[in-house]
């Protein structure tokens, strides 16, 4: 068991609650509204553009040059994603420059916030757990939702860039992470404490989803 198995354990409905929540169903069956969709991932754009920021402050609070190298591979992977958002949009008639203009939404606001605030008066550990119902959520539900897709899904690329190799590794590279982290450290209190983070990001998450399908 991993400690990221161990955190899902601990907060058991919340993750479900998160990974099959409407929005990842209904886009799994093809059946969202694209409205629904585009809200989302221009809001997403935004969101990473500070998932970047935090782990730019990973790298920082690195101690190791190990360390940092993985805080700069994690922002690389991130800055690849941002390439789906850019290709979609641009269908759509959105210019990038649009996209980085787009005013953020308050769940938008919430969670990003909330893990620069983890990554910055926490420490490495607290700021790993707070964003890995992202990273590492978003590889589970790529993996669960790419039996459904098929030539096309209106939805296709989106569940092939995260139930693709590269984002795959890199989740898998965070999920190592953590471990590596709290080698030596785990004591019951401090495992509460990262319970609490990972439950109050997976929540914000949930609410991410929720903000898109309450645009429609």
């Amino acid at each position: 068991m991993t400690l990221f198995d161990d955190l899902k354990a601990a907060i058991g409905e919340t993750w479900e609650a998160y990974t099959r929540h409407e929005f990842v169903t209904r886009l799994g069956e093809g059946s969202l509204p694209l409205p629904v969709f585009q809200d989302y991932l221009v809001q997403d754009y935004r969101f990473l553009t500070q998932f970047a920021r935090a782990n730019a402050l990973a790298a920082y609070k690195g101690r190791t040059l190990a360390e940092i190298r993985e805080g700069a591979e994690a922002l690389s992977v991130i800055l690849e994603e941002t390439e789906l958002h850019r290709r979609l949009t641009a269908r759509w008639g959105i210019p990038e420059p649009e996209l980085d203009a787009a005013p953020e939404k308050m769940a938008t606001v919430a969670y990003t916030r909330y893990v620069l605030d983890a990554g910055q008066s926490g420490d490495l550990l607290d700021l790993h757990v707070a964003l890995a119902p992202c990273v590492i959520g978003y590889a589970e539900i790529g993996a669960a939702l790419e039996p459904r897709r098929h030539e096309g899904h209106p939805y296709g690329e989106w569940i092939a860039e995260y139930s693709g190799e590269a984002f795959q590794a890199g989740a898998a590279a965070a999920v190592r992470r953590l471990d590596s982290l709290a080698e030596g450290a785990l004591t019951e209190r401090r495992f509460g404490e990262l319970v609490r983070l990972f439950r109050a990001a997976t929540r914000l998450e949930t609410d991410f989803w929720q903000q898109a399908v309450d645009a429609q």
